[in-house]
């Protein structure tokens, strides 16, 4: 597929584009300002150079073909970038842009974000939609999809490039199972911390500064031992379930699978350990009008996630002093 992209004249991208989006060669016409005519020839040449239909007529319109289908988000980002790199001036009308936004995010973040982010976005931009995806598994793969991503959510203390904005706060809690012999009154001590077998999770496997846990617990003179080795907060939480092991997580991530795995927040005498999500965007991205726009509403999730959790604290704490 890219081996034909790379190919294909760019004179005809546009109308590939316009053709892939509107399903109909008079509606791409009318998006391009060109004739009728003038699209039947480009989809006449576009179907030569990809031996395909591309679109086929059903009896009700016309639709799109596998290879059509596989092409479209390709097409597009093709566009995207094109733009972004020679810098067209674009202006971006959320309610009615029918555009995909991509974002890379833990599933801890996504657990945190995708409801409000979705709900928002229903609401002002109702023609938009958003794929989630995995954070790269390797800093080559994250600097590779940071120009593809509209943007990717990661915290802050692994120091990747990009332009940042900070989101949204939380604090590592230690979970265990709910039998778990060493806990004791909700409570565990150091020694219990030193002695029992940790799960732990590695985002960016061989390239990761020393996480804020792994410091907390060196301060306190605790070298832990890692039983279980997972590549995501959830999967550690699945992981220390039905066992004898404890492991870190955010308090967010952790309350909401709590019953669920049978789990329980632990009290420690480690001070709070914090942690902080940012937004990452590629340098070129910082004018896109749809990306800045992407950039606010996040902010207002933000907004909307951290005052929930001060309303919840002051409910716990009138609840406590009651």
């Amino acid at each position: 597929m890219h081996k034909g992209l790379r190919g294909i004249d760019a004179n005809l991208l546009l109308p590939l584009h316009a053709l892939l989006q509107e399903r109909n060669l008079t509606h791409a016409g009318d998006r391009l300002t060109m004739s009728q005519s003038a699209m039947s020839g480009a989809l006449t040449r576009l179907r030569k150079h990809f031996g395909d239909d591309l679109l086929t007529w059903t009896g009700r319109g016309f639709t799109l073909t596998p290879l059509g289908e596989r092409l479209r988000p390709v097409v597009a980002e093709a566009i995207e970038t094109a733009d972004l790199l020679l810098g067209t001036p674009r202006s971006f009308d959320p309610a009615m842009s029918s555009k995909r936004f991509t974002l890379s995010m833990s599933e801890y973040a996504m657990t945190v974000l995708s409801e409000p982010l979705t709900r928002l976005l229903s609401e002002r931009g109702p023609g938009c939609s958003v794929a989630f995806n995995s954070i790269p598994m390797t800093r080559e793969q994250y600097e590779q999809q940071l120009m593809r991503r509209d943007l990717i959510i990661f915290p802050l203390h692994f120091a990747l490039p990009g332009r940042t904005q900070p989101l949204f706060t939380d604090e590592f809690v230690c979970v265990v199972d709910r039998g778990n012999p060493h806990l004791r009154s909700g409570t565990l001590t150091l020694a219990d911390l030193q002695e029992m077998p940790h799960a732990a999770a590695e985002f960016i496997p061989g390239d990761e500064p020393m996480l804020p846990v792994e410091a907390e617990l060196l301060r306190n003179g605790i070298h832990r031992t890692v039983l279980v080795q997972v590549t995501s907060s959830l999967s550690l939480l699945h992981a220390v379930s039905g066992t004898t092991m404890c492991g870190f997580v955010p308090k967010r991530l952790a309350r909401r699978c709590l019953g669920m795995l049978d789990l329980v927040i632990a009290e420690t005498p480690l001070q709070p350990i914090s942690i902080t999500e940012v937004v990452h965007w590629h340098p070129r991205r910082e004018e896109d009008p749809a990306g800045v726009w992407l950039r606010r509403l996040l902010h207002e999730v933000a907004v909307e996630v951290e005052s929930e959790t001060e309303c919840g604290q002051a409910s716990a704490g009138a609840s406590h002093s009651a």
